[in-house]
């Protein structure tokens, strides 16, 4: 909702908008949602488990900052410590911290790599580092959940970002503290990937759903030798037929991934109160009902007043008391106070009502919350 504010004197006045052109976007992504459900590969709308990435972490040292480093006594004791390892540190009463960051270092570890494979990694300053442009990270052990030491990451550090600035001003883009390292880590350890037993392979939905499910299992068994059974809404078993080779048994999991099923969705309408933003699915409808939307201008008026003291006061002092005045003005629709909405079964359908009764992207989040109270919204209304 945008306030418009227009300042004649001491007069104020706030207007909420009539009409939305953002609502005809709705509308339009509403036609667009209407269409019939397009058909989606059982790989993008499921995981085979047992094929899954795992998170690494580590705490490592960048160096080679141009003065922008944090220069604390936590990174100056991290860098001794380092020192200390390397054993060059001996006698050393502080280290200078100014061109040098304490960092965490992310990564994930994808299914099936090897040891050697090359793979990217995010560095994150933990300390008061004002930018990492332009340094380098030194070599960093990554682990896993169970502590094992996974890949080994180091190399120079990509970062997007910028900051300047002077004793009285900064200008800042991007995150400077934030660095990739493209293919910095090198894979030391390899996780096995179990996802065949005896033939058989689980296929576990993204988002878990009956219907879906079952037509999942139906195109599978219709278009392939393999046997598939639903084991609950978002796991599907699948009896691979025979094979003689590792590669049949590879080429008809990948045949099987490739088959395209019509995916099933819930009615729901998402809404933001921060952004004012509102999706809603093909499958929201609503009930005929009747509703009534007004606009509001609210006109507020400084009138302040001026207080004098009685006359020949020797205490009294010349002050100005405020005086608020407030009006509150009800626009009428141009469709009219109150519209009809008949039963409608798209979410373009809802869409053009709403948007016949002139409101914004936030009144709308109020409307779908007052329909849903009444009964009449048969979706499931999720507020962000």
């Amino acid at each position: 909702m945008r306030n418009e504010k227009t300042t004649n004197g001491n007069l104020t006045k706030r207007r909420m908008p009539t009409l939305a052109g953002p609502l005809l976007a709705l509308a339009m992504v509403g036609l667009l949602l209407c269409a019939p459900s397009q058909a989606a590969r059982i790989k993008d709308i499921s995981t085979v488990r047992g094929v899954r990435g795992n998170q690494l972490f580590g705490f490592g040292l960048v160096v080679g900052l141009a003065g922008t480093g944090d220069g604390s006594s936590f990174t100056s004791e991290v860098a001794k410590n380092m020192l200390l390892k390397l054993r060059v540190g001996r006698g050393l009463s502080d280290v200078p911290a100014g061109n040098m960051a304490a960092v965490m270092v992310t990564t994930e570890l994808p299914p099936f790599a090897r040891k050697g494979t090359q793979i990217d990694v995010t560095v994150s300053t933990i300390d008061e580092c004002k930018s990492l442009r332009g340094g380098t990270l030194l070599l960093t052990p990554l682990s896993g959940a169970d502590g094992q030491v996974y890949a080994v990451a180091q190399g120079p550090l990509s970062v997007g970002g910028f900051t300047f600035g002077g004793a009285a001003a900064n200008v800042q883009q991007g995150h400077p503290t934030v660095g990739r390292i493209p293919g910095g880590a090198n894979i030391e350890r390899e996780v096995p990937a179990g996802f065949v037993d005896h033939g058989l392979v689980t296929l576990c939905l993204r988002r878990p759903d009956f219907t879906t499910a079952l037509r999942l299992a139906e195109v599978i068994n219709d278009s392939t030798d393999a046997e598939a059974e639903v084991a609950d809404a978002g796991t599907v078993r699948v009896q691979l037929a025979a094979a003689a080779t590792q590669n049949q048994l590879m080429e008809q999991i990948g045949e099987i991934q490739m088959l395209e099923v019509h995916p099933d969705s819930r009615a729901i309408v998402v809404v933001n109160e921060r952004t004012g933003t509102v999706v809603a699915g093909q499958n929201v409808s609503i009930s005929s009902m009747a509703i009534s939307h007004g606009n509001l201008t609210v006109i507020t008026q400084e009138m302040p007043e001026v207080s004098q003291p009685a006359a020949f006061s020797e205490t009294g002092e010349t002050v100005q008391v405020p005086r608020t005045e407030m009006r509150i003005i009800e626009t009428p629709l141009k469709e009219g106070g109150l519209t009809v909405l008949n039963r409608s079964t798209t979410v373009s359908e809802v869409a053009r009502a709403l948007n016949l009764l002139g409101a914004s992207p936030r009144d709308i989040i109020s409307i779908f919350q007052a329909i849903k109270e009444a009964g009449a919204l048969h979706a499931e209304l999720r507020i962000m």
